[in-house]
């Protein structure tokens, strides 16, 4: 029998924390007036992080009277306290704790390689403050956006600004938010707003944004606003805005737009007729696995065009109706065909774990089931899969269409989907290729129901 006694071990070394004097370490962190030096020990602080194992490595350390300095600037003093409390006793009580705070502790967590108490702050916060999160979202995003494994507290950021766009976009909140936040925002298909009110919105977003960067817009000083606002251009449907709007409101700022654009919108308004280019039918969708435009690829598949043909107005829309997604509802074969469809049009995307690399396969008709066989092939003409190397590119991607109408679509009991005859399908948290196995443990897996607009204008 082991006898276990954890909690006396705990308090040991939190004396060793507060009262011991045979420290190496003296860790300096805060900037300005909020400045404190904490003293540890290298053993424990190598021991408990690998963050410190290599910070403290001989390569890296500065040593003053056989003391190691360490300087931490980016860190409160109030964040590395709750940091060496965890770190030599394994116990954090957030509960009088400002949520400030345990923001400032989630984003150093990440950064100092903590995952287990990464995923227990992120939780907290969700779960335990989420009437602060409502009231400073845009705080919330522009610490998190570029923190990887932090994608549900992003998502229910974007959830409450989706929830009330109106009075979001007309806020000293959306001028407040940084650039990388509003590109995601902008890419959510549930981000309903008006062509000219976006456009408004973006070019005082960005006016302020130069403002912070002591620059001033002027006709002669229109470089970088364009800079700022070049990759949010191919999101506004300019066709959309009325002429006298784009008159007034427009065309003052034409120098930010891109020359072929603003002409083939002026010759669209003096025309009448549509032109091509590839910011007017980008589709929406909201996604964690894809970008626009590697939908807007796939539905040129769908129509049986070329992965780059620009589409024209002429073109049928597309709306991506979420109906599943593997972190919300569950990655196993059950969950997935609770959700799908049949005889509808259906996507499904997959993300594998430890690589960029997507997978997706597209069914014209859906997939049913029959209660007299536990297999049963639809043979629906149109249907294919696909990969991309990542959700930028536009290169190295792969399609593959049925040749055998008799073999398209498989449903049985073992798989949650099954394309072209095993030449794609998953099995509960696994994706298989072309019948094999290949280490390819889902991440996360989307499925949506693709409906033209002009049926959606039939059926609704």
């Amino acid at each position: 029998m082991a006898l276990i006694f954890h909690s006396n071990l705990s308090k040991d070394l939190s004396k060793i924390l507060n009262d011991s004097n045979d420290f190496n370490v003296i860790i300096q962190v805060g900037e300005n007036q909020n400045i404190k030096e904490f003293r540890a020990h290298s053993v424990i602080l190598s021991a408990r992080s690998t963050y410190f194992k290599s910070a403290l490595s001989t390569n890296w350390i500065t040593k003053r009277n056989n003391m190691i300095i360490f300087n931490k600037p980016n860190i409160t003093p109030t964040v590395l306290e709750m940091i060496l409390k965890y770190i030599y006793t394994g116990e954090l009580d957030l509960t009088e704790q400002k949520s400030e705070d345990i923001l400032e502790l989630l984003v150093a967590s990440d950064e100092m390689l903590f995952e287990e108490l990464f995923e227990h702050l992120q939780d907290y916060l969700i779960n335990k403050r989420e009437a602060w999160i409502k009231n400073n979202y845009v705080l919330v995003l522009n610490s998190i956006y570029n923190l990887v494994s932090c994608k549900e507290l992003q998502w229910v950021c974007f959830d409450i600004i989706c929830a009330n766009v109106g009075n979001f976009i007309i806020s000293k909140n959306f001028l407040s938010l940084n650039k990388d936040s509003l590109y995601r925002l902008f890419e959510l298909e549930n981000f309903h707003i008006q062509e000219i009110v976006a456009w408004d919105s973006l070019i005082e977003w960005g006016i302020k944004q130069m403002s912070k960067n002591n620059h001033e817009y002027n006709n002669k000083n229109y470089e970088s606003l364009k800079n700022m606002l070049e990759d949010f251009i191919p999101f506004i449907k300019f066709t959309k805005i009325t002429s006298e709007d784009f008159y007034h409101k427009v065309r003052p700022y034409k120098y930010v737009i891109p020359n072929d654009i603003y002409e083939e919108v002026i010759a669209y308004y003096f025309i009448e007729q549509p032109k091509l280019y590839s910011n007017i039918t980008v589709p929406r969708i909201e996604s964690k696995i894809i970008k626009p435009k590697l939908a807007n690829i796939i539905v040129n598949w769908i129509d049986e065009k070329g992965a780059e043909t620009l589409r024209t107005e002429k073109d049928l829309l597309y709306k991506f109706n979420l109906i599943y997604r593997g972190s919300r509802d569950g990655i196993d074969n059950e969950s997935f065909k609770n959700e799908w469809n049949d005889n509808k049009k259906t996507l499904v995307l997959i993300k594998v774990k430890q690589s960029n690399k997507i997978f997706g396969g597209y069914s014209s008709d859906g997939c049913t089931s029959t209660e007299n066989s536990p297999m049963f092939y639809g043979n629906y003409y149109g249907n294919f899969i696909f990969s991309f190397e990542n959700n930028e590119d536009t290169r190295y991607i792969k399609i593959s269409r049925n040749l055998n109408s008799s073999k398209t679509i498989y449903d049985g009991d073992i798989t949650g989907f099954n394309f072209c005859w095993d030449a794609l399908f998953g099995q509960e948290q696994d994706l298989c290729t072309n019948n094999f196995y290949l280490g390819n443990v889902i991440e996360e897996i989307e499925t949506f129901i693709i409906i033209s607009a002009f049926l959606e204008r039939l059926i609704f």
